[in-house]
């Protein structure tokens, strides 16, 4: 947890530095996609937020924090002090979680987005997994997220601006599925449903 000044206010998020990159995939506005990263940031901002360039934005944030390098950057309304973190057998997720707006993701289109919520899930693993099983690991994530709306009696699959990462190291045996039957995929899912279910 840290703060930074930004145009005048004080800015919260959480913030994760690592020694070594760390290979990681993520559905983030900035660092997205699949790489080696430095850092995460899980930065709160106004429930007014409006800017349409939350990768600059961030790409600002991280400045202002000095960090350097590659690193993957989310944005959340929810107070990130009231995080919520799982593990389960060496998996370990730090979840915000804001359901105030829940959606059905193949709901009919209904226009322009009016409310939003959002729920932002880090996870990290201690072992490798291969590129295939890290986005069969995004699948889980999500799998597990809608499980848990369903277990909180939310007719719903998650928010309309949900963002996952997913961290774990690069080197050393890379295992070749994250699904939610595989050993870190079934671990990734239990953790993450406790997390959405414990913050929802």
């Amino acid at each position: 947890m840290t703060t930074a000044s930004k145009a005048g206010r004080e800015l919260m998020a959480l913030v994760w530095r690592f020694p070594a990159p760390l290979r990681a995939i993520a559905s983030a506005p900035h660092g997205g996609g699949l790489g080696l990263r430095r850092w995460v940031v899980n930065a709160q901002v106004p429930m007014s937020y409006g800017r349409r360039d939350p990768d600059n934005h961030l790409r600002e944030i991280a400045i202002s924090m000095g960090l350097a390098g590659p690193g993957v950057g989310m944005l959340t309304a929810v107070d990130v002090r009231r995080r919520v973190e799982a593990t389960d057998e060496g998996v370990e997720v730090c979840a915000t979680i804001g359901v105030g707006h829940p959606i059905l993701a193949a709901a009919p289109d209904s226009g322009p987005l009016s409310a939003v919520g959002t729920i932002n899930v880090v996870a990290m693993l201690p072992e490798r997994l291969a590129d295939a099983a890290l986005v069969n690991a995004v699948a889980t994530v999500s799998e597990a997220k809608a499980q848990a709306m369903w277990d909180l009696g939310l007719r719903a699959t998650g928010t309309a601006t949900d963002a996952v990462c997913i961290l774990c190291p690069d080197d050393g045996h890379a295992h070749s599925f994250g699904g939610p039957r595989s050993t870190w995929g079934a671990r990734l899912a239990r953790a993450v449903h406790a997390a959405v279910v414990a913050g929802g």
